[in-house]
């Protein structure tokens, strides 16, 4: 089904289905300051196709859902796990499994402690721990190098648009791990689509105003619906161990590792992860 903008917890959130309503739903939760056309088209289809209704959405701030003030801050994380929960009811749907990507993960773990009855299953991507306890792990940071290309961000004419997608497409070339080649078609086709649809592509800077929160501190122990993390060994926004971390505090949780990839679901690893995700939620459906 095509795109469709929704009224949720009094805001507008756009969202998209693939597949047949029947099935078993997955919804699929983005990472920070990107929209849903980074869960690619044909992955969303071949989930989709191994029997599943597959959802992706827009958070706010980014593609055609809700935007503020470019530099504002006007929710929290807890906010968006909300919203997620708000596309379900959209939906009509009571349980999903629920795929993360990066904060995408992190939403889902605040969605299985507030909400556990809606989750079926967990699957967090290039993800990290939600709440105060990361902090005292002394868990490595991002590389160095985002932060540095990032600071070119502050010098850009947002109103050229060709000029913001190479920004872009150079700036996620920093997340491919040293084992695949940079899919620079892929992404380039990604940006130019994430750009042209944005109702403010400023505004998804807003994201990075999101902080943590202390209450959930020793709450993802409390997890209870089944757990499956990948993390790429060469991540360099989250690095390995934020997976690792992951692992030892979700009970019962199980961790696949994809040997050299990054922050990204490159094309390659396709295969492997909706085997992995169709194995993982099959046995919960």
């Amino acid at each position: 089904m095509g795109e469709q903008i929704n009224d949720i917890n009094g805001i507008t959130i756009c969202t998209e289905s693939f597949g047949n309503k029947a099935n078993p739903a997955i919804l699929l939760i983005m990472g920070a300051t990107c929209s849903m056309v980074y869960w690619d088209d044909e992955f969303c289809k071949r989930l989709a196709n191994t029997g599943y209704f597959v959802i992706r959405y827009d958070h706010r701030d980014v593609g055609r859902s809700i935007t503020y003030t470019p530099g504002s801050s006007n929710y929290t994380v807890i906010d968006l796990a909300n919203d997620a929960l708000g596309v379900l009811d959209i939906y009509n749907i009571e349980q999903a499994h629920i795929i993360g990507m990066s904060l995408g993960g992190m939403i889902a773990q605040i969605m299985a402690v507030n909400k556990p009855e809606r989750i079926q299953t967990l699957t967090l991507i290039a993800s990290c721990l939600y709440g105060a306890e990361e902090n005292d792990r002394d868990l490595p940071p991002m590389d160095e190098r985002i932060f540095i290309f990032h600071k070119k961000g502050a010098t850009l004419d947002w109103s050229d648009k060709e000029a913001v997608i190479d920004y872009l497409v150079e700036g996620s070339s920093l997340m491919c791990g040293p084992k695949h080649p940079f899919d620079k078609e892929r992404v380039e086709k990604q940006v130019r689509t994430e750009v042209q649809r944005a109702n403010n592509i400023l505004s998804i800077f807003n994201h990075t105003s999101l902080t943590g929160d202390d209450y959930y501190e020793g709450k993802i122990k409390e997890i209870s619906a089944p757990t499956l993390i990948i993390h790429g060994t060469g991540d360099t926004m989250l690095p390995y161990a934020h997976g690792i971390a992951l692992a030892e505090e979700i009970p019962h949780a199980s961790l696949l590792p994809l040997e050299g990839t990054g922050h990204e679901i490159h094309f390659n690893d396709w295969d492997t992860i909706i085997e992995a995700i169709v194995n993982h939620t099959s046995t919960a459906s």
